[in-house]
């Protein structure tokens, strides 16, 4: 649900409580959010004003965010004006979205400081506005002219405008029949030019949530639809209008309401409750923990997003690599008929006229003397035609050499990125994407495509990246888990693996890895001599499929041995390593 008018006015009645709270702090987190410290009443709380295009909102917060190291210039100038002025007031207009916080420093009668803090939630043209008594615009975290195709003017100096609206404000509408005639003509509208079957109407194709939001003022259509759902209303008739006109009054009137969520969790709405709630935050507390989430994930998403759209270039490139390789072994399957046509060339020199000609006809002594035509170049005699054969033949035999091995290092260059794309799809907090990040910042594959991401962040240029030694585990947090007395630990990605088999883990434990299929290292902490028993193993194993690219399979091969046997070769790449005296479990 869009933090609607019906929200806000909802936020704004508890915010009620904070009246007499002083402002003693402000942080600016990032360019779309200011946070107020309030202290009051011997307690401290905070106050979050958003007012990001997907995210607007107004809330108290407990959630705690980093800060830059040096403050904005707009936090500067609200810590300047705002910090030790009280709020007096806080109230909303109708059911807008805009929320006005007046303050006052009355310690001096002779000097009394009034200031007003006006947060428009607008969606993209979402604003924070600090104005002072005869309502001057001191300052805005957007600024927006008239010139510019805005409908006011907001920057310093200006004098602050009420945004204008179209839109009918459903508070002043005194019966159902108000109602009933603003929405009729859209309704109809509707009905003549978009339905083409007007037999099988029914509330869900009519667009009646777009048609009530476009009509009032603060309500969203997410909320209508909510609402609907809710109420179970199935037709478009007046009765099923009225309830639901009804239905806004009492969720507008009541003093016992609570958010509820959908099934799917990433919407909510505002509803009667069926229980009585005294805590004076309520809502501001669930929208608070709802949007913290929100935001985390999305943030998680989009940091994860971003290092796999480097890493997938990566891939594609090292794969377009592979292919042009691949050609030029291709090429190199004729070099031997190349050092052929040199071979008659040059046997048949003393019958070949030493003119130009564009091909010859000789006996192949390699064929039983069987006639094959040779393409010379006429540019060339046929004795430098011969050396010319005998050179590309030459250039194409020291080439097969070192293509072939260039094929094999490019195809484990290949595996290793995509056993990186593994672990970054099984990243589930955005620590763990910061160390898939650090781990390939570290390798060569990857300094084209991070060359110029390095380039924007000078500020971490001598930043050390952390390192798993036995001395510093801040890095080192493999899955654990503990069945039936046995702890078994899972690295999270190719580094936390080398370091848990080749560092962390004793001789006697057991190692299990996927056979052939991109997966984390699974150790199984034994003692000494002892004997596992079975389904110990089969747990272990279950373990690596579960944490390997075959975690949606059935019947997964899982090799298993001690981790004596698993050796890492000198200048693998991370997570690599090779294994003897091995077993196979299926699960």
């Amino acid at each position: 649900m869009a933090f609607d008018g019906l929200i806000t006015h909802t936020i704004v009645s508890e915010l009620k409580n904070v009246i007499g709270y002083k402002i003693d702090k402000v942080y600016e987190p990032d360019k779309n959010t200011i946070i107020f410290g309030l202290y009051g009443r011997q307690k401290n709380l905070a106050l979050l004003s958003c007012i990001s295009a997907n995210n607007y909102r107004l809330h108290l917060t407990t959630h705690t965010q980093p800060n830059p190291l040096t403050a904005p210039n707009f936090c500067m100038l609200l810590r300047k004006h705002l910090i030790g002025l009280k709020i007096k007031n806080i109230y909303t207009v109708d059911l807008e979205r805009i929320i006005f916080i007046e303050l006052e420093n009355n310690e001096n009668p002779n000097k009394i400081i009034y200031k007003k803090i006006i947060i428009e939630l607008m969606g993209k043209h979402s604003n924070i506005i600090l104005t002072n008594e005869n309502d001057v615009i001191i300052d805005s975290m957007r600024h927006t002219s008239i010139e510019e195709n805005s409908n006011r003017d907001v920057y310093p100096t200006a004098r602050y405008i009420f945004p204008e609206s179209k839109r009918y404000s459903f508070l002043e509408l005194n019966n159902f029949d108000d109602f009933y005639i603003k929405i009729e003509p859209k309704l109809t509208d509707f009905i003549t030019n978009q339905i083409t079957n007007i037999d099988n109407l029914d509330i869900y194709n009519f667009g009646l949530d777009k048609i009530i939001s476009n009509t009032f003022n603060g309500i969203s259509q997410s909320f209508i639809q909510n609402i609907i759902q809710k109420l179970k209303l199935t037709d478009i008739s007046k009765n099923g209008l009225e309830i639901l006109y009804n239905t806004i009054n009492k969720i507008i009137d009541s003093q016992n309401l609570d958010i509820f969520f959908t099934e799917n969790k990433k919407d909510y709405y505002l509803y009667i409750s069926s229980s009585e709630n005294n805590e004076d935050f309520h809502i501001n507390s669930k929208l608070d923990d709802f949007y913290f989430e929100k935001e985390s994930n999305e943030l998680f998403k989009n940091y994860r997003n971003g290092i796999l759209h480097l890493i997938l270039a990566t891939l594609k490139k090292y794969e377009k690599r592979l292919s042009n390789i691949d050609n030029k072994l291709s090429e190199c399957k004729d070099m031997d008929k190349f050092r052929l046509y040199g071979e008659l060339i040059t046997a048949n020199l003393y019958r070949i006229p030493n003119k130009n000609v564009s091909s010859i006809t000789v006996e192949n002594y390699y064929d039983n003397n069987k006639p094959i035509i040779i393409p010379l170049d006429k540019k060339y005699y046929p004795s430098y035609n011969a050396k010319r054969y005998f050179k590309k033949y030459s250039k194409l035999k020291n080439a097969l050499e070192i293509v072939n091995i260039q094929k094999q290092d490019t195809i484990k260059d290949i595996n290793y990125i995509e056993s990186v794309v593994y672990e970054l799809e099984a990243c589930e907090s955005i620590s763990d994407v910061q160390e898939v990040y650090e781990e390939i910042s570290e390798n060569s594959i990857f300094a084209d495509k991070l060359k110029a991401k390095k380039s924007n962040k000078n500020s971490k240029k001598n930043k050390k990246t952390k390192t798993l030694t036995k001395n510093k585990l801040a890095s080192f947090n493999p899955l654990k888990y503990v069945i039936d007395g046995y702890t078994i630990l899972v690295g999270r990605n190719n580094k936390e693996n080398d370091y848990l088999t080749c560092k962390f883990a004793n001789k006697n434990d057991i190692w299990f890895h996927t056979k052939d299929i991109h997966g984390s290292h699974v150790i199984l902490r034994t003692n000494p001599n002892e004997i596992v028993p079975d389904e110990i193993l089969v747990e272990a194993a279950k373990l690596a499929a579960k944490h390997s690219k075959a975690k949606n399979s059935s019947h997964v091969p899982v090799d298993f041995c001690k981790v004596s046997f698993v050796k890492k070769p000198s200048g693998s790449k991370p997570g690599f390593v090779i294994y003897s005296n091995n077993k196979t479990l299926y699960v």
